[in-house]
């Protein structure tokens, strides 16, 4: 696939491969021990359905002939399947399969068309892996490497490689800033549909808000988000506050704005216009309409990438922050503490989405009738410098 770039990553447990003298003492070996044959034998009757829920085991009497082991070593393996939840152990009843396992272990698909141009989908991978659900499965990357307009082209082309491969499910970050995004990511999901293969949504939707689509979505709470950082704001006497997004942007940025004017209709400023603002926070027409127009004394950004191009742009006009206008974002980057005025911004957990994305992906598969969730986290307020409420310098500053 032209521009993109697909690795294997997996994560695995070793079983231990060591046996104890009959004395007691510990010697290594190469071979596997006989109660870890026992038990992969088991297990993968139990996997491939050969054992079915509720069947009931040979009894250690019976195992250890067929497998030429003591009661002692057979017993073992049995009580490691029962350590895995495989099988109930009931006195006077003997050993039942407890469920059926379709497959030990499993392949995802990351189809991120961002990754490595934002710093939010890095840590949420990382996440992933660093979940100890991941352990027994593995995850296939793929992303864009070229530019927005070959983005679109690029997506389709990991969507029907992954369909190929037949991996178990795919974490799908939904394109965005390209003018036939809702086409496109609408024909991804549906070709997933249609080969039947589960996927979940990582930091967005791709239906407009307030709309959703039917599958589950894991990132944070945006429309708390936008309300939290606006009534920091507000709190602390900002009175005109402006809203600048970028077009085409995802469907979290309209959350964020719906709680922006929460925030503003709560407080109950009276405002004589809309001062939401869509444009590009790079062009100095742009920033220099939102001066005229808004009259802002703060600005809400949709995200920290959106700020610090603000902030460029009212420093090359001399404009000081937070002393004339106060600057907040959301999403808490790493280089939002690293700009020539750190931002106030509103931190997201990255490794917990990630983690999360795992679980609601393996619920998932296990029970493909559950209604459509929506896992949002809570995202906290960074204090910096950029507001004009950070800590005197007595304190510690974040």
């Amino acid at each position: 696939m032209k521009n993109t770039g697909i690795s294997r990553t997996e994560n695995k447990s070793s079983a231990p491969a060591d046996s104890q003298t009959s004395s007691g003492s510990r010697k290594e070996s190469s071979a596997t021990p006989k109660y870890r044959e026992i038990f992969e034998d088991l297990h993968s009757a139990i996997k491939t359905g050969a054992l079915r829920r509720g069947d009931r085991l040979p009894s250690e009497t019976e195992l250890g002939k067929r497998y030429n082991a003591s009661r002692i070593t057979v017993a073992k393996a049995v009580h490691e399947l029962q350590l895995q939840g495989l099988v109930s152990r009931r006195p006077g009843s003997g050993t039942h399969v407890l469920a059926p396992i379709a497959s030990a272990d499993h392949v995802f698909g990351l189809l991120i068309p961002d990754l490595g141009r934002t710093e939010i989908f890095e840590p949420i991978c990382n996440g992933m892996m660093q979940s100890p659900l991941s352990r027994p499965h593995s995850l296939l990357w793929g992303h864009s490497m070229g530019e927005f307009a070959q983005q679109q082209k690029e997506a389709e082309q990991l969507c029907h490689k992954y369909i190929a491969q037949k991996v178990s499910g795919v974490f799908f970050a939904p394109l965005e800033f390209t003018p036939e995004k809702d086409i496109v990511n609408r024909r991804i999901a549906s070709a997933f549909d249609r080969a039947g293969i589960p996927v979940v949504l990582l930091d967005r939707c791709y239906a407009p808000y307030p709309l959703r689509s039917r599958y589950d979505l894991v990132g944070i709470d945006n429309r708390s988000a936008g309300f939290l950082i606006t009534q920091h704001l507000l709190q602390h006497g900002a009175r005109r506050i402006a809203f600048v997004a970028r077009r085409l942007s995802a469907s979290t940025v309209h959350g964020r704005i719906a709680g922006y004017r929460e925030a503003i209709l709560a407080r109950g400023v009276n405002l004589q216009q809309d001062l939401v603002r869509i444009g590009d926070p790079e062009d100095p027409k742009f920033l220099q309409t939102i001066l005229n127009d808004c009259h802002p004394d703060a600005i809400v950004c949709a995200n920290d990438i959106t700020a610090a191009r603000i902030m460029q742009g009212l420093a090359a006009r001399g404009i000081r922050v937070p002393d004339e206008i106060r600057i907040v974002g959301i999403d808490d980057v790493k280089y939002a503490s690293l700009l020539p005025v750190p931002l106030t911004t509103q931190h997201q957990n990255c490794a917990h989405i990630g983690a999360m994305a795992i679980a609601t992906m393996l619920q998932r598969l296990e029970k493909p009738d559950l209604p459509t969730r929506d896992i949002l986290l809570q995202t906290k307020t960074v204090l910096r410098r950029s507001c004009g409420t950070h800590p005197s310098p007595n304190q510690k500053l974040t």
